[in-house]
């Protein structure tokens, strides 16, 4: 077993690697936009998951992962030829749905303004009900008049 340190060290790694060879040497056109967010290593080193996102539409995002598929071999073959590893990991790529995950939180957020300015608009002509001061107060000594 090694030190969790060093998975993460060669991990960050990995993803430079491989953020690399997408933009340089694999010349896919299936291919999108892509951008590798961030890549695990486990313990062992033996499987490595790298993380990604891209910008499109489905049919794109699908192509994307098929490319990734076909180059594996390849970017393997450089991640073991620029870490010196014994053992090369086993490369799995995992799309990354953080966008997807920031857009629902963003509607979520945008429900509860509003819902907020609703709470607000029904307050401004809003009342009290029953007296203005609820709260019961001592007796004031009425002035006496000698």
């Amino acid at each position: 077993m090694v030190d969790a340190a060093r998975a993460r060290k060669l991990a960050d790694r990995i993803q430079r690697i491989v953020a690399e060879m997408l933009e340089r040497r694999v010349k896919d056109p299936r291919l999108g936009f892509i951008t590798v967010t961030d890549a695990r290593l486990t313990n062992d080193l033996r499987d490595a998951t790298v993380y990604y996102t891209v910008f499109g539409s489905d049919d794109e995002k699908a192509g994307t992962a098929a490319a990734l598929e076909s180059a594996k071999g390849i970017i393997r073959t450089e991640v073991g030829r620029q870490t010196g590893l014994r053992h090369t990991p086993s490369l799995t790529f995992k799309s990354d749905d953080v966008q997807r995950n920031a857009a629902h939180i963003e509607s979520l957020l945008d429900q509860a303004r509003r819902s907020d300015a609703e709470v607000a608009r029904a307050a401004t002509d809003a009342a009290p009900a029953g007296e203005p001061d609820p709260y019961k107060t001592p007796r004031q000594p009425e002035d006496e008049e000698d």
